[in-house]
Parts: C-alpha cells; sequence; structure tokens
C-alpha cells in the first residue's frame, strides 16, 4: 500500500510538471525574437512576463502606458515606476533582455495628453531612468522620447526606430457624433510627431541600410475609424509618414502599436512600395477590452483579441519573412500573421 502511494505521488508531481510545458518554447536558431507590448498597470499582476521570458526575446519593447501614473506629482511618478521595475517577472526580464520603449499618455502624465503638458520635461527624465538610459545618451538633452537601434545578426540587420506621439502632438479636436471622442481635423492642422522628430525620422528612414526597419508608433497608425487617439485625427499625418516610408525605400517597414486594451493586424497597400504595409497592435499586458463587441477598421486582417496579450515577433532573416503572433497566458497563440517580403 505504501508502495502505491509514493508511486501515486510520484505520478502526481511529475505531472505537475507537465502542466508547465506549455510555457516552454522550441528554440529555432534561425529566427531573431522581438516582443512587445502596451497598457500595464503596475498595482495589477502582469501573468504575461513568464511566457516573455520563455522565448528568450533579444529585445523587449515598451509601446507606451508602461505604467499608469495620470499625475503631474513627480514623486508620485517615480514611486509608480519603482513599483513596475519590481513587478514579478520584470527583473528578470531586464537580467535578460535588452529594453527599449515609448511612452503614452498614462506614463506621460495626463490621459490623452500632449504638447501642453507642463510637466512633459521632468516625466521625460523619470520614464529614462526607468528604461535605463545613461545620463549622457542624447535623449537626456532631447525634447521627446524618439529613439532608434540597430540589431545586428549574422545574416543581416534590424533598425528599432521609437517615435514620441506625445511630446509634440498638437490639439485634438473632439467629435460631434456621441459614441466617439475625437475626429479628425482640417486637413494640415496640428501634429503628431513635431517638426524636430519628423526631421530625425527622415534622416532615420533616409539613411537605413537595414534588412527590416521597424516604427514603434504608441498610438495607431492605419486604424482610424474608432473615434479614440489614432493617426486619423491627423490624416496630413498619415500622408506624410506614408510618402516618407515611400520615398526613403528603406526596407521591410513594419509598424507596432498599442493604446487599445485590443490586438489585431491592420493592412494595407500603398502606390510605389512593393509589399504591404502592416500595422501591428498588442494591448493591453494586464487589463483588456474584455467587452469588446464591435469596432470598424477597414485595415483589420483576422479579428480582433480582446483579452490580454503580448506581441511576438519571429523574424527569419534568411528568407526575409516575420512571423508575428498575440501570445497570452499560458502560451496561448490567439492569432498570427505571417509576412513573407
Amino acid at each position: 500500500m505504501k508502495r502505491i502511494f509514493i508511486l501515486l505521488l510520484s505520478l502526481a508531481i511529475i505531472g505537475c510538471k507537465t502542466q508547465d510545458i506549455t510555457r516552454t518554447v522550441k528554440e529555432d536558431k534561425n529566427q531573431l525574437i522581438i516582443t512587445f507590448g502596451s497598457c500595464n498597470k503596475q498595482f495589477k499582476e502582469n501573468k504575461l512576463w513568464d511566457e516573455v521570458l520563455a522565448y528568450k526575446p533579444k529585445v523587449w519593447i515598451w509601446g507606451g502606458d508602461n505604467i499608469y501614473s495620470d499625475t503631474d506629482d513627480m514623486t508620485k511618478m517615480k514611486a509608480d515606476y519603482d513599483e513596475q521595475l519590481h513587478q514579478t517577472g520584470y527583473p528578470e526580464l531586464i537580467k535578460q533582455t535588452q529594453v527599449l520603449g515609448t511612452w503614452d499618455d498614462h506614463d506621460y502624465g495626463v490621459n490623452d495628453g500632449g504638447e501642453e503638458f507642463t510637466k512633459k520635461d521632468e516625466s521625460q527624465q523619470l520614464f529614462l531612468d526607468f528604461l535605463g538610459v545613461s545620463i549622457d545618451d542624447v535623449r537626456r538633452n532631447q525634447k521627446g522620447v524618439y529613439h532608434s537601434e540597430i540589431i545586428e545578426t549574422k545574416e543581416g540587420s534590424i533598425k528599432i526606430i521609437v517615435l514620441d506621439t506625445r511630446y509634440f502632438r498638437t490639439e485634438l479636436t473632439p467629435s460631434k457624433e456621441s459614441k466617439k471622442r475625437y475626429q479628425p481635423n482640417a486637413y494640415g492642422e496640428g501634429t503628431i510627431l513635431g517638426e524636430p522628430q519628423w526631421s530625425w525620422l527622415k534622416q532615420e528612414l533616409n539613411s537605413s541600410k537595414a534588412d527590416f526597419n521597424i516604427v514603434i508608433s504608441s498610438i495607431q497608425f492605419l486604424s482610424n475609424k474608432h473615434g479614440f487617439e489614432t493617426w486619423g485625427n491627423f490624416p496630413h499625418e498619415v500622408d506624410k509618414l506614408k510618402n516618407l516610408i515611400t520615398s526613403s525605400k528603406a526596407k521591410r517597414v513594419l509598424l507596432l502599436s498599442g493604446d487599445r486594451h485590443i490586438s489585431e493586424f491592420s493592412k494595407t497597400k500603398i502606390d510605389g512600395l512593393d509589399y504591404p504595409l502592416i500595422d501591428f497592435t498588442s494591448s493591453g499586458m494586464t487589463h483588456s477590452y474584455s467587452n469588446f463587441s464591435s469596432e470598424e477598421n477597414p485595415f483589420r486582417v483576422g479579428k480582433v483579441i480582446s483579452t490580454k496579450s503580448f506581441g511576438l515577433l519571429k523574424i527569419n532573416m534568411e528568407t526575409k519573412t516575420i512571423t508575428m503572433q498575440m501570445i497570452g497566458d499560458d502560451n496561448v497563440l490567439q492569432q498570427e500573421l505571417v509576412q513573407k517580403y
């Protein structure tokens, strides 16, 4: 009887271990892994860090709303960042992975905020502290947190271009429709990036020799009908970026975005571009738009994912293919889009 009990106990222990198999990821040496996510409340449990870590990503990219700290009290904001730095799982990520990112409104300091925020310079320094940016980095003295990094591999390179959609963004136009918050500005009115950042971005794309160019925008670029914050509220800025991507001849530009508490793929064809432009939205990590029912997006590919997730990019430099995945808790694959360039 005792032997049977020990055997059953051993099988139970083995059974418990096999439950973790869903969190184990088979490594493919031909693929470079990049993970990203947004909308992370530092005071809520984030159950996705172990899944992120399992993929052993080369880079983790914050897509904005990395904490929720709508305040002009910088002491409070620092405390909120400190809480996130100690969130279970995140210290391990910092140790193992290069961390890049931008901010959105809730870590900027004010909901839907833009250039008018009076504490944006102080907030910028706290954000850079959070990312562990050195004191002599150019971002410590420039206006805005925009930045680029080049990831080199034996097979080629990937340029990551991080945009700041907050520091320079001008006034939004309130919507006349009751179910929408904003409507597009008159064409030519206002800016998202501001002239200094536009000049920088033009140089970054025109000079890029990278095999892939990944552009990070905290707000969606293609989806433009929902009435919340989107590049579509500045239609001339949308055209400006499309024209810049085309004229620069930068290779394989992919857009990543967050903000919406839903995840989706948007895709369009641009005249003069020999590949489709994709906007991969991944949001959110600790909370999501769980009661989502419907929303117009003329560029959507697939369906809307309204449960918590993070974004995963598997980049095959040899075949010039990106496999884009939305990953949920327990390593559940929620949706996938494969683009061969």
